[in-house]
């Protein structure tokens, strides 16, 4: 049904409607970024599962935690040193939030030292008092009151926080700075462009207007959502940015059908009947493309990615509903408002008819002269590095993150890629029996010759005069948080931590998590029916690589299909739909190529804030662009061949109706894939590397889509097709 031709009274309900569903969403999209996940999280993976073990079957303090570094200080080798770290350790253990401490003092081990002498201590974080993340700035505030206890006797002595947990309550917070940074910058210029292509304040307003109601409506969906199944706070940017896009990208194209038909002379109603039919359908096609790639993404069992799907979902959705609900009915309203302005521009369609004719008669030489140099980008998406990159990759400006690159100073980088290993033995051994205490002992050693390792951490490591044993005797002489954290409560699994050496990158580790868990157990404790559970943030790593690379093929088949299916509905057509996905996918690999260049190989990266290239990319990037990219390119390719369907149906030949197809949509294409790149862009100039990344990418798959796809590739090959354009179609 046509909103717009709907009695007064209910479009005046249906718009206060909306308004009303707006106002209540308003406090929950600002608890947005509070309420969402920032750990990234991974279903069944073993990372996770060390975590519950150590949890439930240890009961140990140390499941999760988080690093303090304690820095201008007398050195922890020293009586001051010693005195004061007491002091600081036991301050903690007395916070709520805080389960355990490890330092120097349990059992003088310098790897908690530093090269400067400042000390490195080991949180463990009580998680029944709140997420881990959420804990960082109860801790905070309990070192900033000792800091200011101490500073009379150490006036320069300095608390900072470290760990995964502490990065992902500072990635929360700047994710929020940086969202409202990126929105501020879009919002001007897209003013701007909009002012520019309609000459009317009012005209250029309403597509901002959709997208002020589109993105709090959506961000408080997500947050509903989140408390049946974890969100990721990275829906938060997806949305602002996917939003901002889609919303004006859809309110364009209403608003210039309606003024186009106002222009070829229908009355008023007539018009905004003729936009809401004609356009809303256009809309609901290329809403359902871009619904198709996010959909894709829930298949894979990593919560970022399917964040991202459940918030690209609710965003294309939303957006739909207002641009073919919310917008006829307020233009409607309007009048004769909506001319309003310094005057109307014709427009220019004599240049879009000639270059149209042109093509059909060089169709050949359009898919060379265009084709080869995009082929030539896109193949460059095939040296995409699917690993971490290289270096310093996360924001600089927060605390976590300069205290990573201070422990890479004096020598403890390390510390963030410890790999905890679990040693289950068989059910009836235990480490109090000999052959138990043996084969965890043999383990041990073999990983203390290992040249990767520089340190390992476990029960048969520790001093046995200092607990008056040497083995497994020494069981029942350990204090219960050592014993809670290194053997599970029915000795059956010990806990062996590895620290990695000094200077391995992060895939090196994750290589070398790799190589662990292809080795045999029993081989390793020369116990039959031994088995061993790897995790850490290196295990993670690991785990979050393979669902991804291993859910790709079934994201790219399953959206390939579901497009196809779509658009050959839509279309009435076999060769349409094929044709526009396989120029969809080169789009998406001329995008892809480009930030190969840029962000792997460096070329121009300094341009983006980045001092150096990555020379690697994100486990997460080859879903991530695919899926959103895949549906926004496919825009201005549904926006296009709507038009040329329309002619065709029309009873125009297949080159009248391209020729029309080409001036109809050309201005409106071009302003709305100025604005994406706009809208893009603006969080491409923010610090989060992978939201640059996405950004970049969205920006030149829809800059390839408007121009190279949609004025040659596209028209070239309709040419060459002809009347098989149509078929099975009549």
């Amino acid at each position: 049904m046509n909103a717009a031709l709907l009695p007064r009274g209910w479009r005046r309900s249906i718009v206060t409607l909306w308004f009303i569903v707006w106002v209540a969403a308003l406090p929950l999209a600002n608890k947005a970024n509070d309420t969402l996940d920032s750990t990234a999280r991974l279903a069944n993976s073993d990372s996770a599962r060390i975590v519950r073990m150590l949890r439930e079957q240890f009961n140990s303090p140390f499941a999760e935690l988080a690093l303090l570094r304690m820095a201008d200080m007398p050195s922890p080798l020293t009586r001051d040193g010693r005195a004061l770290l007491d002091q600081v350790s036991q301050s903690l253990e007395a916070t709520r939030g805080v389960a355990g401490v490890l330092s120097y003092l349990e059992s003088e081990d310098t790897t908690f030292v530093g090269r400067d002498g400042s000390a490195l201590l080991v949180v463990g974080l009580d998680t029944r008092q709140g997420s881990a993340d959420s804990l960082i700035p109860r801790l905070r505030e309990a070192t900033a009151a000792l800091q200011l206890h101490l500073r009379e006797r150490y006036p320069t002595i300095v608390f900072r926080w470290t760990g995964e947990a502490a990065v992902n309550a500072d990635i929360r917070r700047e994710s929020s700075e940086e969202t409202r940074a990126a929105e501020f910058r879009v919002f001007p210029l897209t003013l701007l462009l909009l002012f520019i292509a309609f000459r009317s304040v009012l005209c250029a307003t309403l597509p901002l207007l959709c997208a002020a109601l589109t993105m709090p409506i959506v961000l408080a969906l997500g947050v509903m959502v989140s408390r049946v199944c974890p969100l990721s706070v990275i829906l938060v940017s997806v949305v602002s940015m996917v939003g901002l896009g889609l919303s004006i990208d859809y309110a364009l194209l209403i608003i210039s059908r309606y003024r186009e038909a106002l222009t070829a002379g229908m009355p008023r109603m007539e018009a905004l009947s003729h936009a809401a039919v004609r356009g809303g359908h256009t809309v609901l096609v290329s809403g359902s493309a871009v619904a198709i790639g996010f959909a894709a993404m829930l298949l894979v069992p990593v919560n970022e990615v399917q964040s991202i799907g459940i918030g690209g979902l609710l965003v294309t959705m939303v957006s739909v509903l207002v641009a073919t609900t919310v917008l006829p009915l307020v233009l409607s309203s309007l009048g004769h408002w909506i001319d309003t302005g310094p005057g109307r521009r014709e427009q220019g369609t004599l240049r879009w008819r000639r270059w149209s004719l042109w093509v059909g008669r060089h169709p050949l030489l359009v898919l060379i002269v265009a084709g080869l140099p995009l082929l030539m980008l896109a193949s460059q998406a095939l040296r995409l590095r699917t690993d971490l990159p290289r270096g310093a990759w996360l924001p600089s400006n927060v605390e976590s993150v300069r205290v990573l690159n201070d422990l890479e100073s004096i020598g403890h980088s390390n510390f963030a890629q410890t790999v905890r290993l679990i040693v289950e033995l068989p059910p009836g051994l235990t480490l109090k029996q000999d052959v138990g205490w043996r084969a965890v002992s043999r383990l041990v050693a073999q990983y203390e010759k290992e040249p990767r390792v520089e340190h390992v951490w476990a029960v048969t490591t520790l001093n046995g005069d200092e607990f008056g044993a040497n083995g497994p005797e020494i069981l029942s002489t350990l204090p219960e948080p050592v014993r809670r954290s290194l053997v599970s409560i029915d000795a059956r699994a010990a806990l062996v931590e590895l620290l990695p050496r000094e200077g391995m990158a992060p895939a090196e580790v994750t290589e070398f998590v790799r190589q662990i868990r292809a080795t045999d157990p029993q081989t390793m404790t020369a116990v039959s029916g031994a088995r061993f559970i790897v995790g850490g943030v290196p295990a993670f790593t690991a785990d979050y690589e393979d669902a991804v690379a291993g859910n790709l093929p079934r994201v790219v088949l399953s959206v390939v299909a579901a497009t196809l299916l779509v658009l050959a509905l839509a279309f009435r057509s076999a060769l349409i739909p094929l044709k526009a996905v396989l120029l969809n996918l080169l789009s998406v690999s001329g995008a892809i190529g480009a930030a190969v260049l840029v962000f792997q190989d460096g070329y121009g990266s300094s341009l983006l804030g980045l001092a150096h290239p990555l020379k690697g990319g994100f486990p997460i990037l080859p879903v991530l662009v695919f899926g959103a990219v895949f549906g926004l390119s496919m825009d201005y390719e549904v926006f296009l061949v709507a038009r040329i369907v329309d002619g065709h149906r029309a009873g125009l030949t297949d080159g009248a109706a391209l020729a029309e197809g080409l001036a109809s949509t050309g201005r409106v294409i071009t302003l709305a894939a100025a604005v994406m790149v706009a809208v893009f862009g603006g969080f491409v100039l923010g610090d989060f590397v992978l939201v640059k990344i996405l950004g970049f990418a969205l920006g030149i798959a829809v800059l390839i889509d408007a121009s190279v796809v949609r004025l040659a590739l596209g028209p070239a090959l309709i040419c060459l097709a002809g009347r098989f354009n149509w078929w099975p179609g009549r």
